[in-house]
């Protein structure tokens, strides 16, 4: 019987991580890498035109982060399988990733990353967590758990130096809603100043620290 095989995204910002990452993918008999994308919003492009099985994609991307990305490719594909390859080990990255439906989260930098069984993993629907990683539990935040996936990505988006107009390009949607969704969020949360909300996203794990 002819095994399955397992299409593939690659999403990095570096050619040269691609190249590797594709060198190792491609020498298994069941997985063929199809794309590769340099940037967040290529990523969400090739996914929607390739309808890769799995995206192995990168944490810090330019233009959309691997987050961000993330519940985009989500809300148009919900069947594709994502593993993100980090170089936070911080349980609020992790935790961000999972709730923004990846399926993995590996440390980028471990000497133990073994991909090929990570994307073999993740597209049989298996969960896969680097050695280590989510270490302690959650703390109670209601403030943020009343947060709508839009409103958490519109906060990373304002956190990451976005105006409302940028956003609402990268999005896809109108000025007005991102304006709507701003102020909802800040009103959730309790928080009125833009400087106080890059705060609250960088201790939330959403952005790293300049």
């Amino acid at each position: 019987m002819e095994t399955e095989v397992i299409t593939v995204l690659l999403a990095d910002d570096h050619s040269l991580v691609r190249q590797g990452f594709r060198r190792i993918l491609e020498d298994e008999p069941d997985i063929r890498v199809v794309g590769e994308a340099a940037t967040g919003l290529e990523a969400v492009r090739l996914a929607k035109e390739l309808a890769p099985r799995v995206i192995v994609m990168d944490f810090a991307m330019p233009e959309l982060d691997g987050i961000q990305a993330t519940r985009e490719i989500l809300r148009h594909r919900p069947e594709t399988a994502i593993l993100i390859l980090s170089m936070y080990s911080e349980d609020n990255y992790v935790r961000n990733a999972l709730d923004a439906g990846a399926r993995g989260y590996v440390l980028k930098n471990a000497m133990d990353i073994d991909l090929v069984s990570a994307v073999r993993d993740v597209a049989a629907g298996k969960q896969v967590l680097g050695p280590g990683l989510l270490k302690s539990p959650p703390g109670p935040d209601e403030n943020f758990s009343r947060l709508t996936p839009r409103e958490k990505q519109i906060l990373q988006l304002i956190a990451q130096g976005h105006s409302n107009k940028e956003i609402a390009a990268i999005l896809n949607l109108s000025p007005n809603t991102v304006a709507v969704h701003r102020a909802n969020l800040m009103e959730a949360l309790n928080i009125h100043r833009t400087a106080e909300l890059v705060l609250y996203a960088i201790r939330k794990g959403l952005v790293s620290p300049p």
